[in-house]
């Protein structure tokens, strides 16, 4: 596979996206390519009864922080960001590195908020596990993730 040109990066808030959601999820445990899976009223009630502390809403000011942190995260590092995106419940990115992997990145922009979203409410979980990492191989696809994260 050629080198991505950038990745478009999707994570989500800690307990607003669980196993079993109304809105289609993935199972992880399932093979690569398994498609969304529909809700299952019973997998989030027992994936709830698990959390190990309230579900993450963020609002304007966090939202801010964890902007600020992914923007410096991207300057520290030399990565170019196309787009960020932090709503309440999810963080939309799409970045250029130079070779690192998708997964390592997202690792990193999820550290650094965390740290900064620390300073301020300490809570041992901010973020679900993992998120979407998508690979963009063309100039079209960057262009149409960088729309999707700015304007949909």
């Amino acid at each position: 596979m050629a080198e991505p040109l950038a990745y478009f990066l999707t994570w989500t808030t800690y307990g607003t996206w669980l196993p079993g959601d109304a809105r289609r999820w993935v199972d992880k445990r399932g093979s690569a390519g398994t498609p969304y899976r529909q809700g299952d009223p019973e997998q989030v009630a027992v994936a709830r009864h698990r959390m190990k502390q309230a579900a993450v809403c963020l609002d304007d000011a966090p939202r801010r922080l964890v902007e600020a942190a992914i923007r410096e995260t991207c300057r520290h590092k030399g990565w170019h960001l196309h787009a960020l995106n932090v709503r309440a419940n999810h963080v939309h990115v799409v970045v250029t590195t130079q070779g690192e992997r998708s997964e390592r990145v997202m690792t990193s922009l999820k550290a650094w908020a965390s740290r900064r979203l620390n300073q301020g409410n300490r809570r041992s979980r901010w973020w679900t596990r993992h998120g979407s990492t998508r690979y963009i191989t063309s100039r079209a696809s960057l262009a149409r993730a960088v729309e999707y994260v700015m304007n949909q």
